[in-house]
């Protein structure tokens, strides 16, 4: 499969709820007044470790758009997606943009001081066979 290179990012950024993984700064939110199926979204200009789905057209609240599901790089939850295409003019201004669902994100500077790294990991002093 090959290393994995994440894009460290600085300042206060939006992270995976699952892994803790960075996905997208503060300075790239462009709305908190999204919607999706399961509640408040998040609009962003950018977004970073994150593997893209199919396109595929999807009739939404807004009209009709081209969209790209977006996924976690590191533990593979979905995440939202990437808007492709917009079908109506007022809407264009979404294209190229990215919605995260607020309920799979979390703000970076919770404390992590309590999160329990669940994935499977060996040190050098650990016995892998």
């Amino acid at each position: 499969m090959g290393r994995l290179f994440l894009v460290d990012l600085e300042g206060k950024t939006y992270n995976c709820k699952f892994c803790k993984t960075q996905l997208g700064q503060v300075d790239d939110l462009v709305s908190k007044a999204f919607h999706c199926r399961n509640g408040k979204a998040y609009l962003f200009n950018n977004v970073v470790n994150i593997t893209f789905g199919q396109s595929e057209e999807r009739t939404m609240l807004s009209g009709k758009h081209t969209v790209t599901d977006i996924f976690c790089c590191c533990c593979g939850q979905i995440l939202g997606w990437k808007y492709e295409k917009a079908h109506e003019k007022s809407q264009k201004y979404k294209e190229g943009k990215f919605v995260l669902e607020r309920g799979r994100i979390i703000d970076g500077e919770v404390d992590s001081e309590f999160y329990i790294d669940t994935r499977a990991s060996t040190s050098d002093g650990e016995d892998t066979m």
